[in-house]
Protein backbone atom coordinates (compact mmCIF):
# COMPACT_ATOMS: atom_id res chain seq x y z
CA UNK A 1 0.00 0.00 0.00
CA UNK A 2 1.64 3.83 -0.79
CA UNK A 3 2.29 5.87 1.46
CA UNK A 4 -0.70 8.30 2.74
CA UNK A 5 -0.06 12.03 1.50
CA UNK A 6 -1.61 15.31 1.61
CA UNK A 7 -2.10 17.66 -1.40
CA UNK A 8 0.96 19.69 -1.56
CA UNK A 9 4.60 18.58 -0.55
CA UNK A 10 8.10 19.30 -1.48
CA UNK A 11 9.56 17.10 -3.61
CA UNK A 12 13.14 16.79 -2.50
CA UNK A 13 15.22 15.23 -5.09
CA UNK A 14 16.71 12.01 -4.34
CA UNK A 15 20.58 11.91 -3.70
CA UNK A 16 21.54 8.77 -6.09
CA UNK A 17 20.23 11.21 -8.81
CA UNK A 18 21.83 14.70 -8.26
CA UNK A 19 24.90 14.03 -10.37
CA UNK A 20 26.70 16.71 -10.51
CA UNK A 21 26.63 20.44 -11.15
CA UNK A 22 27.96 20.00 -14.92
CA UNK A 23 25.83 17.92 -15.79
CA UNK A 24 22.41 19.82 -14.03
CA UNK A 25 20.69 16.84 -15.28
CA UNK A 26 17.11 18.26 -12.77
CA UNK A 27 17.86 21.58 -14.13
CA UNK A 28 17.66 21.82 -17.67
CA UNK A 29 17.87 24.67 -19.91
CA UNK A 30 14.89 26.66 -20.83
CA UNK A 31 14.12 26.02 -24.82
CA UNK A 32 11.37 28.23 -26.38
CA UNK A 33 8.17 26.44 -26.66
CA UNK A 34 6.09 27.26 -29.68
CA UNK A 35 2.42 26.65 -30.56
CA UNK A 36 3.42 24.09 -33.50
CA UNK A 37 5.32 22.23 -30.54
CA UNK A 38 2.13 21.68 -28.21
CA UNK A 39 0.31 20.07 -30.57
CA UNK A 40 -3.26 18.73 -29.19
CA UNK A 41 -3.76 14.90 -28.98
CA UNK A 42 -6.07 12.48 -27.36
CA UNK A 43 -6.05 8.54 -26.07
CA UNK A 44 -7.72 6.61 -28.39
CA UNK A 45 -8.64 2.79 -28.98
CA UNK A 46 -8.89 0.39 -31.84
CA UNK A 47 -10.40 -2.62 -29.47
CA UNK A 48 -8.94 -2.49 -26.38
CA UNK A 49 -8.73 -0.24 -23.37
CA UNK A 50 -10.71 3.06 -22.26
CA UNK A 51 -9.72 5.39 -25.61
CA UNK A 52 -11.98 7.20 -27.79
CA UNK A 53 -12.73 5.74 -31.46
CA UNK A 54 -9.75 7.33 -34.29
CA UNK A 55 -13.19 8.60 -36.19
CA UNK A 56 -13.83 10.92 -32.98
CA UNK A 57 -10.03 12.06 -32.77
CA UNK A 58 -10.40 13.14 -37.01
CA UNK A 59 -14.13 14.56 -35.99
CA UNK A 60 -12.72 17.09 -33.58
CA UNK A 61 -9.86 17.83 -35.79
CA UNK A 62 -7.35 16.33 -33.33
CA UNK A 63 -3.83 16.13 -35.33
CA UNK A 64 -2.07 13.41 -33.00
CA UNK A 65 -3.05 10.34 -30.56
CA UNK A 66 -1.69 7.66 -28.18
CA UNK A 67 -3.25 4.68 -29.00
CA UNK A 68 -4.10 1.55 -26.35
CA UNK A 69 -2.80 -1.18 -28.33
CA UNK A 70 -5.09 -3.80 -29.89
CA UNK A 71 -5.76 -7.27 -28.41
CA UNK A 72 -3.13 -10.07 -28.20
CA UNK A 73 -4.96 -11.61 -31.24
CA UNK A 74 -4.68 -8.56 -33.52
CA UNK A 75 -1.37 -7.07 -33.17
CA UNK A 76 -0.61 -8.09 -36.54
CA UNK A 77 0.50 -6.76 -39.91
CA UNK A 78 -2.72 -6.78 -41.12
CA UNK A 79 -3.98 -4.76 -38.52
CA UNK A 80 -1.47 -2.70 -38.70
CA UNK A 81 -1.82 -1.71 -41.69
CA UNK A 82 -5.58 -1.15 -41.38
CA UNK A 83 -4.43 1.39 -38.78
CA UNK A 84 -1.65 2.67 -41.27
CA UNK A 85 -4.57 3.35 -43.87
CA UNK A 86 -6.62 5.04 -41.13
CA UNK A 87 -4.51 7.47 -40.07
CA UNK A 88 -2.96 8.46 -43.54
CA UNK A 89 -6.58 9.46 -44.53
CA UNK A 90 -7.34 11.39 -41.36
CA UNK A 91 -3.56 12.89 -41.47
CA UNK A 92 -3.16 12.15 -37.90
CA UNK A 93 0.22 10.84 -36.27
CA UNK A 94 0.61 8.54 -33.38
CA UNK A 95 2.93 9.71 -30.79
CA UNK A 96 3.19 6.43 -28.00
CA UNK A 97 1.71 2.68 -28.02
CA UNK A 98 0.00 1.76 -24.70
CA UNK A 99 0.35 -1.56 -23.19
CA UNK A 100 -2.54 -2.54 -21.26
CA UNK A 101 -3.25 -6.44 -19.92
CA UNK A 102 -6.34 -8.62 -19.42
CA UNK A 103 -7.16 -8.82 -15.47
CA UNK A 104 -5.93 -5.38 -14.80
CA UNK A 105 -8.12 -3.49 -12.95
CA UNK A 106 -8.41 -0.14 -11.45
CA UNK A 107 -11.50 -0.39 -8.85
CA UNK A 108 -9.82 0.98 -6.03
CA UNK A 109 -5.88 1.18 -4.86
CA UNK A 110 -5.54 -2.01 -3.48
CA UNK A 111 -6.64 -3.69 -6.47
CA UNK A 112 -4.67 -1.21 -8.36
CA UNK A 113 -1.53 -2.98 -6.35
CA UNK A 114 -2.30 -6.46 -6.93
CA UNK A 115 -3.64 -6.31 -10.48
CA UNK A 116 -1.63 -3.46 -12.89
CA UNK A 117 1.24 -3.78 -14.54
CA UNK A 118 4.54 -5.96 -14.82
CA UNK A 119 4.33 -6.16 -10.82
CA UNK A 120 1.95 -8.70 -9.94
CA UNK A 121 4.47 -11.54 -9.97
CA UNK A 122 1.81 -14.10 -11.42
CA UNK A 123 1.53 -12.53 -14.35
CA UNK A 124 4.81 -10.79 -14.81
CA UNK A 125 6.89 -13.10 -17.39
CA UNK A 126 3.59 -13.26 -19.46
CA UNK A 127 2.84 -9.34 -19.56
CA UNK A 128 6.53 -8.89 -20.22
CA UNK A 129 6.38 -11.36 -23.36
CA UNK A 130 2.86 -8.98 -24.49
CA UNK A 131 5.03 -5.99 -24.07
CA UNK A 132 7.91 -7.56 -26.26
CA UNK A 133 5.09 -8.09 -29.02
CA UNK A 134 3.38 -4.50 -28.16
CA UNK A 135 6.69 -2.89 -29.16
CA UNK A 136 7.11 -5.33 -32.28
CA UNK A 137 3.55 -4.29 -32.94
CA UNK A 138 4.45 -0.25 -32.48
CA UNK A 139 7.54 -0.71 -34.88
CA UNK A 140 4.72 -2.07 -37.37
CA UNK A 141 2.80 1.43 -37.01
CA UNK A 142 6.29 3.31 -37.07
CA UNK A 143 5.43 4.57 -33.53
CA UNK A 144 9.09 4.98 -31.78
CA UNK A 145 7.43 4.84 -28.22
CA UNK A 146 5.63 2.66 -26.02
CA UNK A 147 4.07 3.45 -22.91
CA UNK A 148 2.29 1.66 -20.12
CA UNK A 149 1.29 1.41 -16.15
CA UNK A 150 4.55 -0.50 -14.36
CA UNK A 151 2.66 -0.85 -11.42
CA UNK A 152 3.35 -0.11 -7.50
CA UNK A 153 6.83 -0.07 -7.32
CA UNK A 154 8.61 -0.98 -4.00
CA UNK A 155 9.57 1.57 -1.97
CA UNK A 156 12.04 -0.10 -0.04
CA UNK A 157 14.93 -0.60 -2.28
CA UNK A 158 16.28 -3.34 0.03
CA UNK A 159 12.67 -5.22 -1.02
CA UNK A 160 13.69 -8.09 -3.45
CA UNK A 161 10.64 -6.87 -5.79
CA UNK A 162 12.66 -3.66 -6.10
CA UNK A 163 15.10 -5.39 -7.99
CA UNK A 164 13.00 -7.84 -9.56
CA UNK A 165 10.90 -4.67 -10.97
CA UNK A 166 14.19 -2.64 -12.23
CA UNK A 167 15.40 -5.88 -14.02
CA UNK A 168 12.52 -6.42 -15.70
CA UNK A 169 11.88 -2.98 -16.50
CA UNK A 170 15.54 -2.73 -17.91
CA UNK A 171 14.89 -6.08 -20.00
CA UNK A 172 12.10 -4.42 -21.82
CA UNK A 173 14.10 -0.87 -22.34
CA UNK A 174 16.87 -3.44 -23.95
CA UNK A 175 14.29 -4.65 -26.57
CA UNK A 176 12.65 -1.48 -27.04
CA UNK A 177 15.52 -0.26 -27.95
CA UNK A 178 16.19 -2.99 -30.39
CA UNK A 179 13.36 -1.68 -31.98
CA UNK A 180 14.53 1.90 -32.09
CA UNK A 181 12.11 2.84 -29.13
CA UNK A 182 11.83 4.32 -26.12
CA UNK A 183 9.92 3.13 -23.30
CA UNK A 184 7.56 5.76 -21.48
CA UNK A 185 6.23 5.20 -17.80
CA UNK A 186 3.34 6.50 -16.91
CA UNK A 187 3.13 8.67 -13.31
CA UNK A 188 0.59 8.19 -10.55
CA UNK A 189 1.64 5.11 -8.78
CA UNK A 190 5.06 6.29 -7.69
CA UNK A 191 6.13 9.72 -5.76
CA UNK A 192 8.24 11.98 -8.75
CA UNK A 193 11.73 11.87 -6.36
CA UNK A 194 10.61 7.33 -6.28
CA UNK A 195 10.19 7.87 -10.20
CA UNK A 196 13.14 10.04 -10.95
CA UNK A 197 15.31 7.23 -8.42
CA UNK A 198 13.59 4.54 -9.86
CA UNK A 199 15.21 5.58 -13.82
CA UNK A 200 18.34 6.50 -12.36
CA UNK A 201 19.07 3.03 -10.96
CA UNK A 202 17.90 1.32 -14.44
CA UNK A 203 20.90 3.22 -16.41
CA UNK A 204 18.87 2.77 -19.15
CA UNK A 205 18.75 6.11 -21.85
CA UNK A 206 15.62 5.39 -23.39
CA UNK A 207 13.85 5.12 -19.84
CA UNK A 208 11.29 8.41 -19.74
CA UNK A 209 8.21 9.58 -17.96
CA UNK A 210 4.83 9.96 -19.33
CA UNK A 211 3.36 12.64 -17.02
CA UNK A 212 -0.68 12.67 -16.20
CA UNK A 213 -1.67 15.23 -13.58
CA UNK A 214 -4.65 13.49 -12.83
CA UNK A 215 -3.18 10.31 -11.71
CA UNK A 216 -0.56 12.44 -9.01
CA UNK A 217 -3.99 13.72 -7.41
CA UNK A 218 -5.94 10.14 -8.15
CA UNK A 219 -3.06 7.98 -6.53
CA UNK A 220 -2.17 10.97 -3.90
CA UNK A 221 0.98 10.41 -5.09
CA UNK A 222 1.98 14.44 -4.71
CA UNK A 223 1.60 17.75 -6.05
CA UNK A 224 1.94 17.38 -9.83
CA UNK A 225 2.40 20.81 -10.25
CA UNK A 226 5.68 20.29 -8.12
CA UNK A 227 6.22 16.98 -9.85
CA UNK A 228 6.63 18.70 -13.48
CA UNK A 229 9.33 21.02 -12.45
CA UNK A 230 11.36 17.54 -10.68
CA UNK A 231 11.01 15.53 -13.39
CA UNK A 232 12.02 17.89 -15.63
CA UNK A 233 13.68 16.53 -19.20
CA UNK A 234 12.97 13.19 -18.42
CA UNK A 235 8.88 13.66 -19.29
CA UNK A 236 8.99 13.18 -22.80
CA UNK A 237 4.68 12.65 -23.31
CA UNK A 238 2.34 14.17 -21.20
CA UNK A 239 -1.83 13.44 -20.75
CA UNK A 240 -4.11 16.59 -19.88
CA UNK A 241 -6.74 15.08 -17.46
CA UNK A 242 -7.93 16.68 -14.22
CA UNK A 243 -9.02 15.42 -11.03
CA UNK A 244 -10.31 16.23 -7.46
CA UNK A 245 -8.23 15.32 -4.26
CA UNK A 246 -9.64 12.15 -2.16
CA UNK A 247 -10.29 13.06 1.30
CA UNK A 248 -7.85 10.42 1.94
CA UNK A 249 -5.15 10.88 -0.64
CA UNK A 250 -2.96 7.75 -1.05
CA UNK A 251 -5.87 5.01 0.85
CA UNK A 252 -8.31 5.87 -1.51
CA UNK A 253 -9.12 7.24 -5.10
CA UNK A 254 -9.52 10.99 -6.01
CA UNK A 255 -12.25 11.69 -8.63
CA UNK A 256 -11.56 11.87 -12.31
CA UNK A 257 -12.88 15.03 -13.51
CA UNK A 258 -13.61 16.98 -17.03
CA UNK A 259 -10.75 19.04 -17.95
CA UNK A 260 -10.66 22.34 -16.14
CA UNK A 261 -13.24 21.31 -13.63
CA UNK A 262 -10.32 19.78 -11.11
CA UNK A 263 -7.71 20.44 -8.99
CA UNK A 264 -4.57 20.29 -11.31
CA UNK A 265 -4.84 23.92 -12.75
CA UNK A 266 -4.21 23.44 -16.28
CA UNK A 267 -3.13 26.99 -16.56
CA UNK A 268 -0.30 26.12 -14.25
CA UNK A 269 0.19 22.86 -15.93
CA UNK A 270 1.27 24.01 -18.89
CA UNK A 271 3.16 26.98 -17.39
CA UNK A 272 5.29 24.03 -15.84
CA UNK A 273 5.81 22.17 -19.03
CA UNK A 274 6.64 25.40 -20.75
CA UNK A 275 9.23 26.46 -17.67
CA UNK A 276 10.48 22.71 -18.78
CA UNK A 277 10.90 23.47 -22.27
CA UNK A 278 8.66 20.18 -22.60
CA UNK A 279 7.38 20.57 -26.87
CA UNK A 280 5.48 17.57 -27.48
CA UNK A 281 1.49 16.45 -28.18
CA UNK A 282 -0.80 17.23 -25.15
CA UNK A 283 -2.94 14.58 -25.29
CA UNK A 284 -6.26 14.87 -23.58
CA UNK A 285 -7.20 11.32 -21.89
CA UNK A 286 -11.24 11.11 -20.87
CA UNK A 287 -11.72 7.55 -20.12
CA UNK A 288 -15.70 7.18 -19.61
CA UNK A 289 -15.69 5.35 -22.90
CA UNK A 290 -19.63 3.83 -21.48
CA UNK A 291 -20.79 7.37 -21.73
CA UNK A 292 -19.36 7.94 -25.74
CA UNK A 293 -21.64 10.94 -26.20
CA UNK A 294 -20.25 12.85 -23.09
CA UNK A 295 -16.18 11.63 -23.58
CA UNK A 296 -16.76 13.08 -27.03
CA UNK A 297 -18.50 16.34 -25.90
CA UNK A 298 -15.95 16.63 -22.64
CA UNK A 299 -13.24 16.03 -25.03
CA UNK A 300 -14.18 18.86 -27.45
CA UNK A 301 -14.74 20.81 -24.33
CA UNK A 302 -10.94 19.96 -23.39
CA UNK A 303 -9.63 20.84 -27.06
CA UNK A 304 -10.88 24.19 -27.31
CA UNK A 305 -9.69 24.91 -23.35
CA UNK A 306 -6.12 23.45 -24.27
CA UNK A 307 -6.20 25.91 -27.32
CA UNK A 308 -7.21 29.38 -25.35
CA UNK A 309 -4.51 28.47 -23.05
CA UNK A 310 -1.78 27.45 -25.34
CA UNK A 311 -2.40 30.87 -27.15
CA UNK A 312 -2.23 33.03 -23.74
CA UNK A 313 0.73 31.44 -22.35
CA UNK A 314 2.97 31.12 -25.11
Amino acid sequence: MPATLRKPEVLAVPASVVYSEELETIKQPRRTVTLEDWKIGVFTSVDAGLGVDLNVAHELGIPTIQIHAPHQGNRTQETADEILARLSQFGISVTAVFGGFEGESYADIPTVVNTVGLMPLETRNSRLAEMKEISDFAKMIGCNVIALHLGFVPHDKQDPGYAEILSVTQELCDYAKDNGQALHLETGQETAPALLEFIADSQRDNLFVNFDPANMILYGAGNPIEAVSLLGDKIRSVHCKDAKWAANPGEEWGEETMLGDGEVGMDDYLRALQSIGYRGPLTIEREIPQEPARQKEEIGHAVQLLNRLKKEIL
